[in-house]
């Protein structure tokens, strides 16, 4: 017997059993506080919205390219799958819409991805720290569901539940078992109203949780034993999973498990100044929200910033000549993104409004030395070997200098 679940039968209060996203870009806002899996109450992420979800943030896009897309549609899919690719890439519509780039990449990685959502395989995006998994992921499921908070955020406690089911266990004592007492997980919504649920950070949830995901992806099935029913999935459901390839040998996925993925590795970006343009446009998006000053009177200390990420993530400088040693974190896309809002924060309320060197050189130690010992080393060499000698660089170094004491 199969059974449909109504997505507004359980109050978000009523998740008990589903845990609360961990902070991560993608778990922000109201979404810890609706519970796993809540659907968005209608009006939610308004103007006031500190991170407002993709479909939310960029609703005057989808708008446009829903309006203009004639091509043929997945079933249950808010737009074709050239329309999902053209909002993720970027590009100007036959009416002159600008749609801005969300990731900026090979084509045919974002036309791979997309294309997957569109079969009966599920999607792993891996790649390294900060190579925008969780970015792409959110994206594609906004312009593929128009809905991407049907999350489950992984963590080492990630239960079973989180994944299946659970229940209200006040309706559960006072009735057992029964329809109004089971809480969908956000896996189970998305089987019954035919759209795309995430899964983040896979591999750091527990193996044998993992593998619950097996019977849905294969079966495109959820049996709920409980009540000698299952779910089963409609046309148009799909699942986003994102990984970290560093976390390989935390809960490696079994062998069942990734067989029922298409995998989809992000790189890192193939050349600096495509590097400075991601970091640009997000600093430059961040930064209107928090009302912090425009990223075009801070490119050249952005510059600077991917410069050094670079060099020593790749260990060598820009030019080849020089070896480097490279420090134990990641120094990923993300963190430069991250180094630079700080320091147009610290321009804005601290200093004149243009972010310098100053304003950034605290936040990129602290992105590079996180191994007090041996990292430190690594940076001072770095500091004194390259840096130093630099010609233009001078005020930068002082500042590394200054905060480096």
């Amino acid at each position: 017997m199969s059974v449909s679940v109504d997505p507004t039968s359980v109050e978000p209060s009523q998740n008990h059993s589903a845990p609360a996203n961990a902070g991560t870009p993608s778990s922000a806002g109201t979404r810890a506080s609706e519970g796993a899996g809540a659907r968005k109450p209608a009006g939610a992420g308004g103007p006031d919205a500190l991170r407002p979800h993709a479909e939310d943030a960029f609703a005057a896009e989808l708008a446009a390219l829903t309006a203009q897309d004639d091509r043929p549609r997945p079933a249950r899919w808010k737009l074709s799958p050239w329309a999902v690719a053209t909002y993720l890439l970027g590009g100007t519509l036959p009416d002159g819409t600008v749609i801005t780039p969300k990731y900026v990449g090979p084509r045919r990685i974002v036309e791979v991805a997309v294309t997957t959502l569109a079969t009966d395989r599920a999607l792993l995006l891996l790649g390294v720290p900060g190579t925008a998994k969780t970015w792409v992921s959110e994206h594609l499921a906004a312009a593929v569901s128009g809905d991407s908070t049907l999350l489950v955020q992984g963590t080492a406690g990630t239960p079973e539940e989180a994944i299946r089911y659970g229940w209200n266990y006040a309706q559960l004592l006072a009735h057992g078992p029964s329809r109004d007492a089971l809480v969908p997980s956000p896996v189970m919504r998305a089987m019954a109203q035919g759209m795309t649920a995430r899964v983040e950070e896979l591999t750091r949830i527990p193996a044998d949780v993992q593998d619950s995901l097996i019977t849905i992806l294969s079966e495109k099935t959820l049996p709920i034993p409980e009540l000698g029913e299952e779910v089963q999935a409609v046309r148009g459901f799909n699942v986003i999973a994102t990984a970290n390839d560093r976390d390989r040998g935390v809960n490696d996925l079994s062998s069942a498990l990734r067989r029922r993925f298409n995998t989809v590795v992000l790189p890192l970006p193939e050349s600096a100044e495509a590097e400075v343009d991601i970091v640009s446009r997000r600093v430059d998006q961040i930064g209107r929200s928090l009302d912090l000053p425009a990223v075009p009177d801070g490119i050249d200390e952005i510059r600077r910033v991917v410069t050094v990420f670079r060099e020593l993530r790749d260990g060598v400088t820009t030019d080849g000549r020089t070896k480097l040693k490279s420090p134990s974190g990641t120094l990923s896309t993300a963190e430069a993104i991250s180094v630079v809002t700080n320091g147009l924060a610290l321009a804005a309320h601290f200093g004149d409004g243009v972010l310098r060197a100053g304003d950034v050189a605290a936040g990129i130690l602290g992105a590079v030395v996180r191994d007090p010992a041996a990292d430190r080393v690594i940076w001072q060499e770095y500091l004194e070997t390259v840096v130093r000698e630099r010609d233009g660089w001078k005020d930068f170094y002082r500042a590394c200098r200054e905060v480096s004491a």
